[in-house]
């Protein structure tokens, strides 16, 4: 790949993508803040998070890693489960509530694509089409049950009370285990990316995509 075209696709990711993963991102936070509020923890609000306004979101590291290596993270919305009247299914709905906005946002865009047909306008298409991307695959990457992603929390409350603690010590470990999840030379990464390859490639089908 000649220099030129290696710039070509980092312009396109930052112009692109990235405006997209700032949507999604602080969306998905927000989702996670306004849920935890109407459940009954303020703590999110107490610390700003209740909020669509980005910046707020931003973790600067997060975002220097998504625009240089395409993977990133946003600031985890602080949630105090012990203010909820229920502790695990309250914290697996707040869990829950951001992987369904970023569908939620996926769905939107496969709705406009579909009712106002961009067919003449491949650009426009093509906008929606990564958008959607997007969103769907922060929503499948955030249910994979581990810590500290959302599917962890969300297991949690489906499971008997005399597993649950194990369940939780396991947060001991996120590190190591979303390490586990990413990197190249880890014996799971080709799992994980073919698992999120192959339901997002089923999702953007269902989409009109």
């Amino acid at each position: 790949m000649s220099i030129f075209s290696s710039l070509q696709e980092f312009i396109y990711w930052v112009l692109v993508a990235v405006p997209s993963i700032l949507v999604a991102s602080t969306v998905h936070e927000y989702a996670h803040a306004y849920t935890a509020f109407k459940l009954g923890d303020p703590t999110a609000k107490a610390e700003g998070r209740l909020t669509l306004n980005p910046i707020k979101h931003i973790d600067p590291i997060g975002a220097l890693s998504m625009i240089i290596f395409r993977f990133g993270w946003s600031k985890p919305v602080p949630i105090n489960e012990y203010n909820f009247e229920k502790r695990e299914a309250y914290t697996a709905l707040t869990a829950l509530a951001g992987p369904v906005s970023n569908i939620l946002l996926a769905s939107l865009a496969g709705i406009v694509n579909y009712f106002l047909n961009f067919q003449d306008s491949p650009l426009i298409v093509y906008l929606l089409y990564i958008f959607a991307t997007i969103n769907i695959a922060l929503a499948i990457f955030n249910l994979i049950p581990i810590p500290p992603l959302d599917g962890h929390k969300i297991v949690r409350a489906l499971l008997p009370k005399g597993i649950r603690y194990y369940w939780e010590q396991l947060e001991k470990y996120s590190l190591i285990l979303i390490l586990l999840l990413i990197l190249p030379f880890s014996p799971l990464q080709k799992y994980t990316f073919a698992f999120i390859g192959n339901t997002l490639d089923t999702f953007l089908k269902l989409l009109g995509f």
